[in-house]
């Protein structure tokens, strides 16, 4: 007898989906939540039914216990699986589960609790004899206690929070006279984000490896581990590249690893799935980060070289029953590698980026996952994590994998907010990832800085460009006329007509010159021939001056279009689509909000004399932190933001006067 037929899932996007999937599998019955903002999201339509549960802004929505067990109740629901993030390691709301007759799928409130204070975590690891980094776990969270902790520590040191994880309220200080400005801003985001300021010091280890072990307990007492995971590459302290096995894994390193993963479960009596994480030094020595007590993003590469559906495991967990295999029983076959697609400007500094999704098309292939909770037409908003989806490539070995990963991502096509795809081809191609040599400081070596540009679009590339938005619009206006019969398309009665564009600030001609034949002229000077041209769906094929190039395209009524050519993605809109909307590109002393957020606190006056970079205010997005700096030095002229207050991209929020140069003044 089972002990609940339907199961709310306490989440929304890709995870909510992938939860649906697996119970609906089992054969359970879902519920989906959905905010304001996600009445007409994916998750909504995947699940059986669907409750309402408030405004946008997570805390009235997603992170609200009352409304969730409401939903929970006035649905039928008698499981809760709460996916990652939100609430998904709260012990208050895992608790208000059990209160209200509600089977919590995941550990016990107690399990959460323990391994959610940070400070608390270390210390119980310690007496559980898993390696802990030297570092600062006390109650005492004093400016003074803290200064004088941070010095016994020594540089370079990790300040993080004590109630949280996932990189937020996380600062690495190099310098001792930067740690009070790391110590007041990590505890600003760290309780914006967990309610709770507190912070843990920790020895920074020097370019080390982020491995962890997925660990899994049933409520019989059996633990067992299922191999690790290599999560080095990293931006912002988060994830963008997972891979199972890690690279430089020997089975006596894993055997010892994992009998640590499964003494640090055993000693908070452990049930559900789990992830212990571990910070992996040159000489294999390996420290206790922190346990993530719910499923992970990258549980599928887990999923991929063992055979075993984690989710499924964790239903059937709370239901009560036994995990069926024992640690002897579990191996890794082969390799997997998973890429997170993130709404994010890369060449900016990975600035979230937002905005309506024109155009979406998943990779497929052998050996290829895809996880996503998005679809055309659908806004990607400030409120909520920047991940798309997820991509995952299996294969024999890791460079089987590695290549088909590479080739799933050239064909994914996203157009709307700007994403990290090219990036992400750009990162599994550098020679020290190929090595398998990632360590956490990959993206600072590889790319200084966060200094990654987009490949710069060729000439024939924007020939193609323009091409195909003219026919997208030709067939389009054809759509909305009556009776033009194809052979009529491109003819004219009086002279030869040309379309214009202007994609990358370059001028583009189409002219037709002939049955599916044209020249397009850049910039008034070249011109090129092209014919031979077949277009399927996303997919294109056409001649310029004789030799054939095959690419991805998708197009949008704004007057944007999206090209992938060889991997490399370009996202061009026409100039000359009529009247836009919107602020001018930051110039001179104007400082624009960099993204959708809110503005948690303004640091200077109108008048006040500033240098360049210097903190101007600090805006939330997507609940994480970003500095607003000066671009050049001069005074404050005016302050067009307030505090509290949401900015949308691009507005505009201080002007700062330039100074006025002593060589060239009166």
């Amino acid at each position: 007898m089972r002990k609940f037929e339907t199961i709310l899932i306490a989440n929304r996007g890709e995870i909510a989906i992938r939860v649906m999937r697996a119970a609906r599998a089992l054969g359970y019955r879902t519920v989906a939540v959905y905010s304001d903002a996600d009445a007409s999201a994916p998750h909504v339509a995947h699940a059986d039914t669907a409750v309402a549960i408030g405004e946008a802004a997570p805390s009235a929505s997603y992170l609200n216990i009352d409304r969730l067990i409401e939903a929970a109740k006035a649905s039928g629901a008698q499981a809760v699986h709460p996916g990652y993030g939100f609430l998904s390691e709260n012990a208050r709301f895992a608790q208000a589960c059990a209160d209200n007759g509600l089977v919590f799928i995941g550990p016990s409130p107690e399990a959460i609790r323990w391994m959610g204070d940070k400070a608390g975590a270390r210390r119980r690891m310690a007496e559980a004899g898993v390696p802990c980094v030297p570092g600062y776990d006390g109650e005492d969270q004093s400016e003074a206690t803290l200064l004088k902790e941070a010095r016994r520590i020594g540089m370079p040191l990790m300040v993080k929070a004590a109630a949280g994880g996932g990189g937020r309220g996380m600062r690495l200080v190099a310098r001792l006279e930067d740690v009070p400005q790391a110590l007041k801003s990590a505890h600003a985001e760290a309780e914006n984000a967990f309610g709770s300021g507190a912070l843990i010091l920790e020895r920074a280890v020097q370019r080390p490896r982020h491995v962890e072990i997925q660990v899994f307990g049933d409520s019989l007492g059996t633990v067992v581990h299922m191999g690790e995971r290599d999560c080095s590459v990293q931006r912002r302290h988060q994830k963008v590249i997972e891979e199972s096995p890690c690279p430089v894994m020997t089975p006596e390193l894993r055997a010892r690893m994992g009998a640590a993963a499964v003494a640090a479960a055993r000693a908070i009596d452990y049930v559900g799935a789990g992830t212990v994480e571990f910070l992996l030094d040159q000489e294999n020595n390996y420290y206790f980060l922190e346990m993530n007590t719910r499923i992970q993003v990258e549980h599928p590469v887990t999923e991929a070289v063992t055979g075993i559906d984690l989710v499924q495991l964790q239903i059937q967990a709370a239901e009560g029953l036994g995990l069926g295999f024992t640690q002897e029983d579990v191996s890794l076959r082969g390799h997997a590698i998973e890429a997170r697609l993130y709404a994010e400007d890369v060449a900016a500094g990975f600035l979230p980026s937002t905005g309506r999704i024109e155009c979406w098309q998943r990779p497929s292939g052998p050996g290829i996952r895809c996880d996503d909770g998005i679809e055309p037409g659908m806004m990607v908003s400030s409120y909520y994590d920047p991940m798309l989806a997820k991509i995952i490539a299996s294969g024999p070995t890791r460079e089987v994998a590695r290549a088909r990963l590479i080739e799933a991502l050239k064909s994914t096509v996203i157009i709307g907010p700007s994403s990290n795809r090219d990036f992400l081809i750009d990162t599994l191609e550098k020679p020290t990832f190929v090595k398998g040599g990632a360590t956490t400081a990959f993206i600072a070596e590889e790319f200084p800085q966060a200094k990654w540009q987009p490949a710069e679009i060729s000439d024939q590339e924007l020939i193609m460009a323009g091409m195909l938005l003219y026919l997208h619009r030709r067939d389009s206006m054809r759509k909305k006329s009556i009776g033009v019969v194809p052979e009529l398309l491109d003819w004219s009665s009086d002279s030869i007509k040309y379309s214009r564009f202007n994609l990358a600030g370059r001028d583009i001609i189409v002219k037709p010159a002939g049955v599916h034949a044209y020249e397009v002229v850049l910039d008034e000077k070249a011109s090129f021939q092209v014919t031979r041209i077949r277009c399927d769906g996303f997919k294109a094929s056409l001649s310029v001056d004789g030799v054939d190039r095959s690419l991805l395209y998708a197009c949008a009524e704004s007057g944007q279009i999206y090209i992938s050519c060889d991997g490399c993605g370009y996202s061009l809109e026409d100039k000359l689509a009529g009247e836009r909307t919107g602020i001018e590109a930051a110039t001179g002393g104007n400082v624009p909000a960099p993204m959708h957020g809110v503005i948690l606190d303004i640091f200077v006056n109108a008048g006040q004399k500033v240098e360049k970079g210097t903190r101007l205010a600090v805006l939330e997005a997507m609940k994480m932190q970003h500095d607003i700096v000066a671009a050049q030095a001069g005074e404050i002229s005016e302050i067009l933001c307030e505090k509290g207050r949401q900015v949308a991209s691009g507005a505009l929020l201080f002007k700062v006067t330039a100074k006025e140069n002593p060589e060239t003044a009166g």
